[in-house]
């Protein structure tokens, strides 16, 4: 079979290779991947920003979607057949994470969806809403159960996110786009960021109400006072990191939540960020690291019901995965970018 394979990091040393195809073995179910879809955590898995002491070679990227062609021995949860996608950490099935459950995330810990066949456990799949392509669904795995983590369950699972509140979305990558679709099918109002006026327009078009442009306003928590009559926003989808945490903190209101996902802007606070705000606004700021497999399903469902169609920028053949790669780097997607593998 075909792979991309991290053998140094850097993104010139991604290759494609042959491998020998997987065999199968007890419960474990073969999958022919048909599509895959990059998150920024994949970019860095490459160049070697996330873990440079992971071991290579590597298989990147851990969101995939595809078809079961073989099952082995005792299983029952799958058949022959189904369109499933794998699961971001293969141990976390349900309840709240803990360190046995944070291991095995694809194409971190261990290999991940950017080859012609993977090998999962038949706990680590899902099948994914029939009316999705083989595309949009290798979008749900990371990005999609992100979102849906934050507005859900993260922080304070007894009272997700609801009609009237106010949320921020950062930009309008996988996962703030995401957010801002489920924001709408539960009735809240979405406002965001982005670099880009034609960035905007488009998040108009999914149902953004304000938008701000931080090259022109870098002092967009004062913008989210204008638009919120001085309250600040319920919930903010903080993707940015360390260099926009301390803008998320003053711009959330009083009892409010930061839903820490991303670290675009860096991951190491300055010891000069200013902490008085969560004391002063009594906010809760909850790590979100994708979610489980429970989740998932929660998710699809929502997906499913509302006859929802994740927003895809660009797709590449399996040949052009540098080249999809450069993209994410280039930061100039808006929404998803998907590798056609099959």
């Amino acid at each position: 079979m075909l792979a991309c394979s991290v053998t140094q990091f850097g993104l010139e040393h991604l290759q494609l290779i042959e491998l020998p195809d997987p065999r199968i073995a007890p419960d474990m179910v073969l999958i022919k991947v048909h599509a895959v879809s990059l998150n920024y955590r994949d970019l860095m898995v490459v160049k070697g920003l996330y873990n440079p002491k992971m071991a290579l070679p590597r298989i990147p990227c851990s969101d995939g979607a595809g078809e079961i062609v073989a099952v082995g021995e005792g299983v029952s949860r799958v058949e022959v057949g189904y369109r499933v996608c794998g699961i971001f950490m293969q141990h976390w099935i349900d309840g709240p994470p803990n360190a046995e459950k944070s291991k095995a995330a694809l194409g971190g810990d261990v290999d991940g969806m950017l080859a012609e066949y993977v090998l999962l456990h038949q706990d680590g799949v899902v099948r994914f809403p029939e009316h999705l392509s083989y595309e949009e669904a290798a979008t749900l795995p990371c990005a999609g159960v992100t979102a849906w983590n934050a507005l859900h369950h993260g922080g304070d699972p007894a009272r997700p996110a609801e009609s009237g509140e106010t949320i921020l979305i950062q930009g309008t990558g996988g996962v703030s786009l995401f957010a801002l679709q489920f924001a709408r099918l539960l009735g809240a109002r979405v406002i965001g960021t982005s670099s880009s006026e034609e960035k905007l327009a488009r998040a108009y078009s999914l149902g953004l109400s304000a938008g701000c442009n931080y090259r022109e306003r870098p002092d967009w928590s004062k913008w989210v006072a204008e638009v919120t009559d001085g309250a600040g926003v319920d919930r903010i989808i903080e993707v940015g990191g360390a260099g926009t945490l301390g803008q998320s903190l003053r711009a959330a209101r009083v009892g409010g939540m930061v839903a820490q996902i991303g670290v675009l802007s860096g991951g190491s606070v300055s010891e000069s960020l200013a902490i008085t705000p969560i004391l002063h606004k009594q906010l809760r700021v909850q790590g979100i690291y994708v979610g489980s497999r429970a989740m998932f399903e929660q998710m699809n469902a929502a997906i499913t019901k509302a006859a929802l169609h994740p927003v895809i920028d660009r797709i590449f053949a399996l040949d052009q995965a540098r080249e999809a790669f450069l993209l994410m780097q280039s930061a100039s997607h808006f929404g998803k970018i998907v590798i056609r593998v099959a």
